[in-house]
């Protein structure tokens, strides 16, 4: 919840032609601007092959009497592609559930939207060891239900809460663990060449000066990227690293 529509327009325009200007090579970048800003952001950057419009949640119900509320055929028909569902804010300030997010992705997935599946542990979690299984419930309660092309559409992004917001970060070797944890986690339902094929990104404090280490890992395929979006030349840094 950053930026009027002036500023918004201004960052998009400026992260934009940033990217046509340096970045070569096979990356794709989603744009997921507030609901507000979301139609202008799609008409700034509708010739760029390489960037897409994502939005940062939807309801989990198709239409209805949900004042306040925005659904996934609303997303559609404002050139939406992609939805972040389940990030860790969504979970920890509005109660989401990994049952309430299990119907949002379906509704997504309905809707020909692409759902960015967010998952991660809080500190105490990880200080406790039960992390991995706590995210590998994360999955199997709200994922585990998909068939094989329903999962290929998912898009996994790892969120260590407590690397959110506070300037930590995990470790290569951490990142890699968990995203390693959670494809192998794919594979017992769906197979070692249908978890390969999952988009796993990382989404805490990524930044200009780890992104290139942490994409480095064979299991972390890009990042979520928070704060250091709001800054035009950082995220570009970030989005090369990512080529």
């Amino acid at each position: 919840m950053n930026k009027t529509r002036e500023e918004g327009l201004s960052l998009v325009s400026e992260l934009t032609n940033m990217i046509r200007d340096e970045v070569r090579g096979n990356v794709q970048v989603v744009l997921c601007p507030p609901f507000l800003h979301l139609t202008a952001v799609g008409k700034l950057i509708e010739s760029y092959d390489n960037v897409a419009l994502g939005a940062q949640n939807c309801h989990q119900k198709a239409s209805g009497a949900y004042t306040g509320e925005i659904s996934a055929a609303m997303l559609k028909s404002a050139g939406v592609q992609y939805v972040i569902l389940g990030h860790s804010e969504r979970r920890q300030y509005f109660g989401e559930s990994n049952a309430l997010l299990k119907e949002k992705v379906d509704i997504a997935l309905e809707t020909g939207l692409t759902p960015i599946f967010c998952c991660g542990e809080s500190l105490g979690q990880r200080e406790e060891g039960i992390h991995m299984d706590f995210v590998r419930g994360q999955l199997t309660e709200s994922l585990f239900h998909l068939g094989n092309e329903q999962l290929r559409r998912i898009v996994i992004a790892y969120e260590p809460i407590w690397a959110i917001g506070t300037g930590k970060t995990a470790s290569n070797a951490q990142a890699q663990e968990m995203h390693a944890a959670l494809r192998a986690h794919l594979a017992t339902k769906y197979g070692a060449e249908v978890a390969g094929e999952i988009r796993i990104l990382y989404g805490g404090s990524v930044n200009a000066g780890n992104a290139a280490e942490l994409f480095a890992s064979p299991d972390v395929d890009g990042g979520l990227v928070g704060g250091a979006s709001l800054k035009s030349r950082e995220f570009t840094d970030i989005v090369k690293a990512a080529v």
